[in-house]
């Protein structure tokens, strides 16, 4: 793989829908009442690519949370970026009935990403 190319397994394997500026919203809504995350990204980024590889080193864990998954590339849809105030990738941002409920930024380990969920999660519980 050439250093511009994109390594999109990670995508496949977790079933990450890819969402744009103009397709985001209508995606979110579609998830009903799951929690939804947005895996943004951008290409040619290093740390993209080391937390793909983390995730896809343990599927079943990432799948465990229980996860409605998108992906948007921002260095393609830079409207994306700017709209969620973002200051680098990689970043997930939770989502509930479209509503955000919070982020992780970069990747640290499982862990620190499940408490991101858990979190999410609690707002969810929280406010309904």
């Amino acid at each position: 793989m050439s250093a511009h190319e994109v390594d999109a397994t990670a995508f496949s394997v977790f079933e990450m829908r890819e969402v744009t500026a103009e397709t985001i919203d209508e995606a979110l809504a579609s998830s009903g009442d799951a929690l939804a995350v947005v895996f943004f990204w951008g290409g040619d980024c290093f740390n993209c690519e080391i937390a793909k590889k983390a995730m896809l080193a343990q599927p079943e864990a990432i799948r465990s949370l229980g996860l409605t998954w998108f992906h948007a590339n921002v260095y393609e849809h830079r409207e994306l970026g700017r709209r969620f105030v973002q200051h680098g990738v990689p970043i997930w941002f939770f989502f509930h009935r479209g509503k955000r409920l919070g982020r992780a930024t970069g990747w640290h380990g499982l862990a620190q990403f499940a408490a991101a969920v858990d979190a999410a999660r609690a707002k969810i519980e929280k406010n309904g």
